[in-house]
């Protein structure tokens, strides 16, 4: 039996699906929402803002407000590895939650079939080749080193994301 989400999770998933386009075309994919309650498609979460910076930095118009919808027109669109918070976890937990994770996962793969696979946090690329494979996925599969906290992270993972999106729009 599956639990209930919590009113907060299914007010995050109801944003997050506003923003979904008509033809996923690349498929960003995260670790889980932060716990601070900062959420990507709040656009107030630093990888909102990193990911935002390097649209900005390519294309030069997709500022302000205007950048969800500019992402979405692109045929992008950002999903977690885990519906729940793990920041907070201890390793075996988020370890745990990770693999969990993996199934929703390869159904999300299937029904939006995407171009390209771009992961924003190295440390799930185990979890989400398992999902690739499972969901008989191929196609273009991109790793970003996660802007966090470390400037080098950051100035890679913007350089990283201009190169594709030079590459690819």
């Amino acid at each position: 039996m599956r639990k209930p989400k919590s009113n907060a999770t299914a007010a995050r998933e109801r944003l997050r699906r506003r923003y979904r386009p008509v033809r996923v075309r690349a498929l960003f994919i995260g670790e889980a929402p932060p716990a601070s309650g900062r959420f990507f498609y709040q656009a107030d979460s630093g990888l909102y803002r990193a990911i935002r910076d390097s649209f900005a930095n390519v294309f030069g118009t997709l500022r302000g407000d205007n950048f969800l919808d500019s992402f979405r027109a692109l045929g992008c669109y950002l999903v977690d590895l885990c519906g729940k918070p793990v920041d907070r976890l201890g390793n075996a937990a988020r370890r745990r939650a990770r693999r969990r994770g993996e199934a929703r996962l390869t159904e999300t793969i299937r029904r939006f079939r995407p171009e390209i696979i771009v992961l924003v946090i190295r440390a799930i690329s185990p979890n989400v080749r398992r999902a690739e494979e499972r969901a008989k996925w191929s196609g273009r599969h991109i790793e970003l080193s996660y802007p966090g906290r470390w400037y080098r992270h950051r100035v890679a993972f913007l350089r990283t994301l201009a190169r594709f999106l030079r590459q690819t729009f």
